[in-house]
């Protein structure tokens, strides 16, 4: 199995509290649960509670009423957040609900978090979101300061900037847009633009604008805006009508779970070994020059799919090789999820990547670089906000939340544990229903047989009051809040087994 997270002891555990919480360990598979140091969530409630149907009359009335306004359809049902706390959302409805899903993997340190709502009441919040500044021109007096207790306590090994965003989408456009900017001044050796360059720009024509191209991956996901959806290949109804550039996509690797197994090792090398080949051929033999590369660590959207550490280290030493850039986009994995604050620290590499885009967890959006990859010229990479201070300020207490209540320990053990049960009811109970369990950390996934059977394993945990999501064609993720401990994560394998046996009925 891929990393599995830190070996986990009971011996602190008495037999008295293995025996008092029903919840120590599921009978079914008799792994013992391990506890953290991470505190209870002040306030959270003990379990789900399910009044009524899910979406209930409350949420169906509400989506009456926004289908006059707007496109409802996407939604699961309305969420009551001044009732919701810690790991659990409590709906329209009055029901409560263990969620796992989280905003779409986007929510760090639990609903309400009081440390966070008390930051909210200060002074340097009120006045940022008043104030909301532009930030290229008239950043406020705090900023550089805010700027090195947010974004850069926590930037990655060998990253001295930061460029700030709007959304994962625009952090992954405009790190693309930098690529090629920093190709071009390669190309014309740091000269200043021609005239011809100049004008024909405008014409959208060479030299100006330059036939160039960012090689992805399939089953790749990296947003929806124009640029970041022509290396988008997770699934079709994300492109369609939509005019895509003509950029090349390389196979991600299908490899065999677990990956820890050593009868699959053989296979998932030749395999990793294909894909990077195919890589390389791409890059050499495309239409376009091919300027840079974009890689998920872990294909999110796509059906959580994995590689190992040495298809990376492949993958970097290929970029170095072309001397093109390398981005790695940790929108959805980035801040503790797989048991690293960044899912590339898992890598191991001979030099960090050229760029690690961010979003979702961190509150913020935005991407990491050095000096190389600033523009020559300012105002290209440039918008009005370019981002924005209040999400930096509510960066700062999560990281400082993450720091105090030991939440990366926290996903770390509680991801073992949680993965362990899967592993034991893939080879046991549910043999041949819940298929290929992986996962870092809590960044957890597995697969059903069919997309008939997710969806109705889905439904099914949302009745019994754990609100999860599909992704892939088969996959159910769970992408839980940091603060997801293995009490949580019992009531979770309770709730799935129960959702599981309802598939044989």
């Amino acid at each position: 199995m891929l990393s599995r997270g830190v070996n986990v002891s009971v011996s602190s555990l008495t037999k008295v509290s293995l025996v008092r919480t029903a919840a120590r360990f599921y009978s079914k598979t008799g792994i013992p649960q391990p506890k953290t140091r991470t505190p209870a969530f002040q306030g959270e409630p003990s379990a789900p509670s399910v009044k009524t149907a899910i979406p209930g009359p409350e949420s169906k009335r509400l989506s009456e009423q926004l289908n006059k306004l707007q496109d409802p359809r996407a939604a699961h049902f309305f969420a009551d957040y001044s009732k919701s706390k810690g790991n659990y959302v409590v709906d329209a409805d009055g029901n409560t609900l263990l969620d796992i899903y989280c905003q779409i993997s986007s929510l760090p340190v639990g609903y309400n978090n009081p440390v966070l709502l008390q930051a909210a009441k200060s002074d340097e919040w009120a006045t940022m979101a008043i104030n909301r500044p532009a930030l290229g021109i008239m950043p406020p007096i705090s900023w550089p300061d805010l700027l090195k207790r947010s974004f850069m306590k926590v930037a990655p090994p060998g990253f001295l900037q930061v460029f700030t965003a709007m959304c994962g989408s625009c952090a992954n456009e405009c790190a693309i847009k930098a690529v090629f900017m920093h190709h071009q001044h390669r190309e014309r050796g740091g000269a200043p633009f021609s005239p011809e360059e100049l004008s024909s720009c405008l014409k959208n024509l060479p030299p100006g604008s330059p036939k160039l191209a960012i090689l992805s991956f399939e089953k790749g996901f990296h947003g929806r805006t124009l640029g970041t959806l022509s290396t988008t290949r997770s699934k079709a109804i994300h492109k369609l009508d939509i005019p895509s550039f003509d950029w090349p996509a390389a196979p991600f690797p299908h490899l065999k779970y677990p990956l820890d197994n050593p009868e699959n090792q053989d296979y998932n090398k030749k395999e990793e070994k294909r894909c990077l080949d195919e890589v390389d051929r791409l890059i050499r033999t495309w239409h376009i020059p091919v300027a840079g590369v974009i890689v998920e660590p872990i294909q999110a959207e796509g059906g959580d799919n994995h590689a190992s550490p040495e298809f990376f280290r492949g993958l970097r030493e290929l970029t170095l090789k072309h001397k093109i850039a390398m981005i790695v986009d940790e929108v959805q994995t980035g801040v503790c999820a797989t048991g690293k604050f960044w899912a590339h620290e898992h890598w191991n590499l001979s030099t960090p990547p050229d760029i690690v885009t961010f979003s979702k967890k961190m509150q913020a959006a935005g991407y990491y670089h050095n000096f190389d990859l600033r523009p020559s010229e300012t105002y290209r990479n440039f918008n009005t906000w370019l981002g924005d201070p209040l999400r930096a300020l509510e960066l700062a207490a999560i990281v400082k939340e993450i720091e105090d209540n030991h939440l990366l320990e926290n996903t770390q053990i509680t991801g073992k544990y949680l993965l362990d049960n899967l592993v034991h009811f893939s080879q046991n109970a549910h043999k041949g229903t819940l298929l290929n369990p992986r996962g870092q950390g809590t960044f957890i996934a597995f697969d059903l047989p069919t997309v008939e059977s997710r969806d109705k394993v889905v439904k099914k945990l949302r009745e019994l009051g754990v609100e999860s999501g599909g992704c892939g064609e088969v996959s159910i993720r769970i992408r839980p809040m940091l603060w997801f401990k293995p009490e949580h994560a019992g009531i979770f394998i309770k709730a799935l087994d129960e959702s599981l046996a309802s598939l044989k009925h």
